[in-house]
């Protein structure tokens, strides 16, 4: 038999016998509730019907039918630099990939090499041409130390056979880690639509308050020059007008610290887009005292459907997997490994004899490295990665624990929010009647002017606590779906 038959013998019977070693992924089952009534904390007042049939789309700012908000997420996704690192990653995992998966294969390369070299006279191979007493030993010896040309080209190869699934199993544990670098790409595509969704709400709601703020003031001081013509003429006191200063001070000092926290949500927006401080001052003028968005009932689709959905529970999850072919990689080190390497290629010290059949040289063989004392090395890598796996294990549970513990912090907030902003809009019209009633007073002389300030000091404070609602509640509606995993595809 020659040595090529032997050779494919060799490689037939290892992969019959070879075998994977360390225990097989499977994958868990994720706690989930039955239904969007259990698995609940707080008031049953909180907890409002949820549409099942159907989830909220995974672009749900659109349902705020805001184009300067679409603008904004659509810029983020093209020049944010997380999310631009997160996609890095994703390369670099799948990269990695590519380069465990090839150990699979024979590594063949070819090499050449031509040089001059020279010899001692008393190198080591005149040991046996003294021993054995040739004459003339010094001319020879000055004919072998002549410079001389060598040539050599040819190809190796050579195969580590996966005989225990080493190789296998960190293949198991790359695609593992792809998958992982996947959900956390998803991650933070949807941490950065949230965080551009809700910090464009705050800016929002400040830029509400400053509008309501300007407003006021304008009236108060209106009101302020009615009063003191008023107390030139001796028609009222001086006590009025001051009381009317203060007020109107006090007023315009919260200003300034709304100016400050608008340019802060600014930059916070800009910094997610890869922005500078002031490029989206035009894009994000204030644009007045906004109408309420209508927002859509929740259909956020069957809880099962939150575990697959998540992009935390399926980072959580590779890891669990990918943990857990580890433990096989450190197995299979604990036995004998296999490689079997040839050569072929030509070697000659006469360049016009380099390619000739008798220059040919090859060479084809098995080598066997036994692993037998490293004091414990090896079985401790497999405990430790045992002991990695159940951390991911436990990590796992606790992840999907806290998924549940947002999707129900998310969902009592929407629906108090809701149910507060309702409350406020019925303060801010009683409120209203109230000062026109005691405007009318005033006017008639029934009541004084405290009362009037009174009056509007209060239904202005509930035009800015329904201003504040609403932007509360949208910001609400965001944390509602990132609870959910509610990401845009890819």
């Amino acid at each position: 038999m020659s040595i090529q038959s032997k050779a494919a013998t060799c490689i037939l019977v290892a992969s019959l016998t070879a075998c994977t070693v360390g225990p097989d992924f499977v994958k868990p089952d994720a706690a989930v509730p039955e239904d969007w009534t259990t698995w609940r904390s707080g008031d049953e007042s909180l907890h409002v019907p949820v549409t099942v049939n159907e989830s909220l789309p995974p672009d749900w700012w659109r349902a705020f039918n805001d184009p300067v908000l679409d603008r904004l997420q659509q810029r983020a996704i093209e020049g944010s630099p997380d999310l631009l690192t997160a996609t890095l990653h994703f390369a670099q995992a799948r990269q990695q990939r590519i380069g465990v998966a090839s150990q699979q294969l024979p590594g063949v390369r070819a090499g050449g090499d031509a040089n001059r070299q020279a010899q001692s006279e008393n190198n080591s191979g005149m040991r046996l041409i003294d021993a054995i007493g040739l004459p003339n030993r010094d001319q020879l010896a000055k004919v072998i130390a002549q410079p001389f040309n060598y040539y050599q080209v040819g190809f190796d190869a050579s195969w580590e056979i996966d005989l225990w699934g080493r190789v296998r199993r960190s293949i198991e544990s790359a695609d593992a880690d792809v998958a992982r670098q996947e959900a956390l790409l998803d991650l933070a595509r949807l941490g950065l639509a949230s965080d551009v969704a809700r910090n464009y709400f705050e800016l929002r709601n400040t830029q509400r308050q400053i509008v309501l703020i300007r407003e006021d003031i304008a009236t108060l001081e209106e009101r302020l020059g009615l009063l003191q013509a008023r107390a030139k003429g001796g028609l009222i006191d001086y006590v009025d007008v001051e009381r009317q200063l203060a007020d109107t001070a006090a007023l315009k000092s919260q200003l300034p610290g709304l100016l400050a926290q608008e340019a802060v949500n600014e930059n916070r927006i800009a910094l997610l887009l890869g922005e500078h401080p002031g490029a989206l001052r035009r894009d994000l003028a204030p644009a007045g005292a906004e109408s309420e968005a209508a927002l859509p009932d929740l259909a956020l689709g069957l809880p099962s459907e939150v575990a697959r959905r998540r992009p935390d529970i399926r980072a959580a999850e590779a890891r669990l997997q990918g943990a857990t072919a580890e433990i096989g990689v450190a197995t299979a080190n604990l036995y004998p490994s296999v490689t079997l390497g040839a050569h072929a290629g030509y070697d000659s010290y006469l360049a016009g004899q380099f390619l000739d059949s008798a220059s040919q040289a090859w060479f084809g063989g098995l080598s066997v490295n036994l692993p037998l004392f490293d004091h414990g090395r090896r079985k401790s890598e497999v405990e430790l990665s045992r002991l990695r796996q159940q951390e991911a294990a436990v990590d796992y549970q606790r992840t999907v624990l806290k998924a549940w513990q947002e999707i129900d912090d998310a969902l009592n907030g929407y629906s108090a929010e809701r149910q507060q902003l309702a409350l406020l809009r019925t303060r801010v019209e009683s409120t209203g009647e109230a000062y026109k009633l005691v405007q009318a007073k005033y006017e008639a002389g029934t009541v004084d002017f405290v009362a009037v300030i009174d009056s509007q000091r209060g239904h202005v404070q509930a035009r800015r606590d329904l201003a504040a609602s609403l932007g509360r509640l949208s910001i609400w509606f965001v944390t509602v779906n990132k609870a959910i995993g509610n990401t845009q595809p890819r």
